[in-house]
């Protein structure tokens, strides 16, 4: 399904740490953090050691607490969801624009109460949410705005990146990211207090005087090792690169694609946006056809595929603690029901790509068949 694009600087960087003897709270952390805000364009980055970590601290940093509401989109990863409940707030979801899978601002409004502090929109699979939208309620309704923008390192929407329109922004590098560092995460900001907040959290609520037994807040361990931030400053130094050729792949698949129109609904990118393609997730249109069969189908014939992603509105502790069920965000589920990310990964060829959708054309004709 995926694989890192790992080359010689990443491991020559790791070799500097391992040689330096400095494994935590070194130069390499300081360089990647330097070079990751240059690259957003904002003042302050904070590495972390996952998104979800830098969701956390972002909303603490945000001064949501218990019996806030957050308002959020069910069609995501579950750390999106799972770090306001890190913080004792409850998650208020909204159904998605079903073009993009992104939340639709038209919904925001709607659920807005006396108890909503925020919201937090998810920049899913590579493209930016409608962030003019979701600024103006913001300001209108004096709400903080935490972007979780940890699948689209690099998207802009209006000429603006991701992650960068809010109080502060989160990303992820997991593995199959955009860049890796293997684990690990960043907060962005503009806010010097938001980041000082984010700094000492991450390093046990340590004091800004920077004494080692000496603690703030109550803080957790969410550092960042050096030889993670060695693997992603090299990262970073070549991000145009990587993302330059997610995007030629997803052209290839976008072109392949062309004649299973009648069978799949290729990605939509928004006219206001740019997509940089954390995965690649085709609609299969037939509602009838199972897409968990066909993913089983399509392994049996050498294809790795996944079902991207569950509505977190629908998973058993969601449903008992919040009452949430069927049909409460119908176009989320229907996308959940259908979504079905493919292989993806620098290191795939134009042949790859014919392949796979081949395969994936003569998988879905078989079940057309069976239907009939």
């Amino acid at each position: 399904m995926a694989r890192p694009h790992i080359g010689k600087k990443e491991e020559k960087y790791v070799l500097e740490v391992l040689r330096s003897g400095v494994l935590s709270i070194g130069p390499k952390i300081q360089a990647f953090e330097k070079k990751f805000a240059q690259f957003t364009g904002t003042k302050y980055a904070c590495a972390v050691s996952s998104g979800t970590a830098g969701l956390h601290l972002a909303l603490i940093a945000a001064g949501i607490k218990e019996g806030d509401e957050v308002i959020t989109s069910p069609f995501s990863f579950i750390a999106s969801a799972n770090a306001i409940l890190y913080v004792g707030a409850k998650p208020v979801f909204v159904d998605i624009d079903p073009r993009t899978g992104n939340i639709d601002p038209k919904e925001i409004e709607k659920a807005i109460t006396k108890k909503t502090k925020a919201i937090l929109p998810v920049h899913i699979f590579g493209q930016p949410a409608d962030m003019g939208t979701i600024m103006k309620i913001a300001k209108k309704h004096n709400l903080v705005v935490v972007e979780d923008a940890c699948e689209s390192l690099g998207a802009t929407y209006k000429g603006k990146m991701a992650g960068t329109f809010g109080q502060s922004g989160v990303f992820a590098f997991y593995a199959n990211k955009q860049m890796t560092t293997g684990e690990g995460g960043m907060i962005v900001t503009n806010d010097k207090s938001v980041d000082e907040m984010c700094r000492s959290l991450r390093n046990q609520g340590r004091s800004s005087n920077m004494q080692w037994l000496d603690h703030q807040y109550l803080g957790y361990n969410y550092r960042m090792d050096e030889m993670s931030a060695a693997v992603g400053l090299a990262q970073i130094e070549k991000m145009n690169f990587l993302i330059k050729k997610r995007q030629e792949i997803a052209s290839w698949y976008a072109k392949e694609l062309e004649r299973l129109d009648s069978l799949v609904e290729i990605p939509r990118i928004s006219p206001e946006a740019t997509h940089t393609w954390f995965v690649y997730v085709v609609q299969i249109r037939n509602a009838n056809t199972s897409r968990d069969n066909v993913i089983q189908d399509l392994a049996k014939k050498g294809v790795s595929s996944k079902p991207y992603l569950p509505s977190i509105h629908l998973f058993s502790f969601y449903q008992d603690r919040f009452g949430y069920a069927e049909g409460n965000f119908p176009l989320s589920e229907r996308k959940s029901s259908s979504a079905l990310a493919l292989p993806f990964y620098i290191g795939l060829t134009r042949q790859d790509v014919k392949n796979i959708v081949k395969i994936l054309d003569a998988t879905l004709q078989e079940h057309e068949r069976i239907q009939k």
